[in-house]
């Protein structure tokens, strides 16, 4: 089984946009060969982000809850810890994006799926895969294709 480590963005994805880019992810899940990893970090990330407006996709207080529910119900809460330094993981341009590195490290995640392209620069240095969900969605495994 794959262990998935989502950004916020991805997360958006999913629980807002329904962007079908995303069903790969979702199919693995669903299909029991992959879990997702959320840390409290991640999670605190979310709950802010699905308070945005977004147009006519922005989601009430009612919505936002549920949203909230059906990726807790997706997720497997975990306790990562943090590491202290940064000798086994490369620095994100973006201060914000580091907690996924962190995270996806800590819990000794197979694969970080985001867009975000300061993340995909550094797919080479870090000792779990980085990809994009159309990157995903061919990787061997991930589908039953």
């Amino acid at each position: 089984m794959l262990r998935l480590v989502l950004d916020t963005n991805i997360w958006l994805d999913v629980l807002v946009f329904r962007d079908p880019g995303i069903a790969a992810i979702c199919e693995a899940h669903a299909a029991r060969r992959a879990e997702i990893l959320i840390d409290s970090d991640g999670e605190a990330e979310l709950v802010q982000a699905l308070g945005y407006d977004f147009g006519k996709h922005s989601l009430d207080a009612a919505r936002q809850a549920a949203r909230l529910a059906e990726l807790r119900q997706m997720t497997v809460h975990v306790k990562s810890k943090r590491p202290g330094g940064t000798a086994t993981l490369p620095l994100c341009r973006d201060p914000d994006d580091q907690k996924f590195l962190e995270t996806a490290l800590s819990v000794r995640a197979d694969i970080l799926i985001t867009k975000d392209q300061m993340l995909l620069e550094l797919a080479r240095r870090v000792p779990f895969r980085i990809l994009t969900p159309a990157t995903f969605a061919v990787l061997p495994g991930a589908t039953d294709a």
